[in-house]
């Protein structure tokens, strides 16, 4: 089940900027990049070019996804950037409110993904033809995390070490704790929980691709 599409209209606020790139905020139902279709045109790329003529993406967030996304300005350091993302040098944490609860606070799911042609744009777990992927996850202790204890749910921190397509939504699935609000994964109690992904891109780290500084950005989770 998939949710019907709509572009959201909230601002995206830039985290950081300097000449070479910028990290932003994207809101939740905001492609990163354009779609198929006249109405899909209007996307996170989109709305930035005005400001930022060269702009160009080095990583996506999934539509229904919020959180850190960063954007080269120019095509030497999309390269940059890009190689990073490439040879795992990118250090990304999410937070999730996933369905029912883990009976273990931490663990590790190595399952190889691959798009579902059948069922697109949904990804699956396959053994055979499937490509490596992994995720850490680990249950958070905090205020909201109580809150979302009281409804039967757990809030989560994720690390995808791979980057998959819809990995983080397809691997806790696959454990048999969908992400709440998931339109495309979740069982219907888990869609109907949330309007929203309850999914946000919380942290990111890259290598600086002028001062080779090592540069850490953080977003607060708005669920």
């Amino acid at each position: 089940m998939s949710r019907p599409y709509q572009a959201s209209t909230e601002k995206i606020d830039i985290i950081y900027a300097d000449k070479f790139l910028i990290v932003v905020n994207k809101p939740p139902l905001l492609l990163s990049v354009p779609g198929r279709g006249e109405e899909k045109q209007d996307c996170l790329i989109s709305r930035l070019n005005s400001d930022y003529p060269d702009i160009l993406t080095v990583h996506r967030l999934d539509w229904e996804t919020s959180g850190l996304t960063i954007l080269a300005l120019s095509k030497e350091v999309h390269r940059h950037l890009s190689r990073q993302f490439q040879e795992r040098q990118v250090h990304k944490k999410y937070t999730a409110i996933i369905f029912g609860k883990p009976d273990k606070d931490s663990g590790e799911i190595n399952l190889p993904l691959r798009c579902d042609w059948e069922n697109r744009p949904r990804q699956m777990v396959d053994h055979k033809q499937g490509k490596t992927s992994q995720t850490y996850w680990q249950i958070l202790d905090d205020e909201e995390s109580h809150a979302a204890a009281k409804n039967l749910n757990t809030r989560v921190l994720l690390t995808p070490i791979t980057g998959r397509s819809h990995q983080l939504r397809v691997h806790m699935l696959a454990i048999g704790h969908p992400i709440i609000g998931d339109p495309l994964y979740a069982s219907p109690d888990a869609l109907k929980m949330s309007e929203r992904l309850l999914l946000h891109a919380t942290h990111l780290e890259i290598t600086h691709p002028d001062t080779n500084k090592r540069m850490k950005f953080d977003s607060h989770c708005p669920f």
